[in-house]
């Protein structure tokens, strides 16, 4: 796929989900702010095109500070996350401000997900093919494993699950993506996400 046409794909479809989904944007705040103090969104810095660092946008799910508390990534029934974290991580609302990333041109509505320096780094080699592209909100890896949380809950150790079992298999998906992807494939890509989200089959 042309790079000129996959851009232009994600300005305009981030900026048409950023004004068709404003009213939810302004639910989610609300919800956000009458449940817990802190800020609406949170921020975290994500490896993305070219191993360049940038800020990833969602909303807060966790209370406030929580990142300083624990694991990086969040285990089954973490603590730290709020009530209305809970609802908005199950229709995957938490995400939604990443089409800021999109517009921004840090991310792309398909590519593979952005991971942690740490995770990053012990995947170097991998990563460097990978980040030859944006960094995406979706991917074959995110539908895959949408219930990620769920399986490392239920792991003995969930870290070197995830970085023995999950990730590598991850990678090697968000790859076949990188090497074969086209407008079609990111069409497609968005209406299963949109499906899975929707529950439906």
């Amino acid at each position: 796929m042309s790079n000129i046409v996959k851009r232009l794909m994600d300005i305009i479809i981030s900026l048409a989900g950023l004004v068709v989904l404003s009213p939810v944007f302004a639910f989610a705040a609300l919800l956000i702010r009458s449940d817990s103090e802190g800020p609406i969104f949170f921020k975290q810095e994500r490896i993305g095109r070219n191993f360049r660092p940038f800020m990833i946008y969602k909303f807060r799910t966790m209370r406030a500070g929580a990142e300083k508390e624990g694991a990086l990534i969040t285990v089954g029934s973490d603590a730290r996350i709020t009530r209305t974290g809970r609802l908005l991580r199950r229709y995957k609302i938490d995400e939604l401000p990443q089409l800021l990333n999109v517009l921004k041109g840090e991310m792309s509505l398909v590519g593979p997900r952005p991971e942690v320096r740490e995770y990053v780094e012990l995947f170097r080699s991998e990563y460097g093919k990978l980040l030859g592209v944006r960094p995406g909100i979706t991917d074959p890896s995110s539908l895959r494993y949408s219930d990620e949380e769920r399986l490392l809950a239920s792991a003995a150790d969930w870290r070197e699950d995830y970085t023995g079992r999950i990730l590598p298999q991850k990678i090697a998906l968000s790859m076949r993506y990188v090497e074969q992807h086209g407008v079609l494939t990111d069409f497609r890509l968005i209406l299963q996400t949109i499906l899975k989200i929707a529950g439906i089959r």
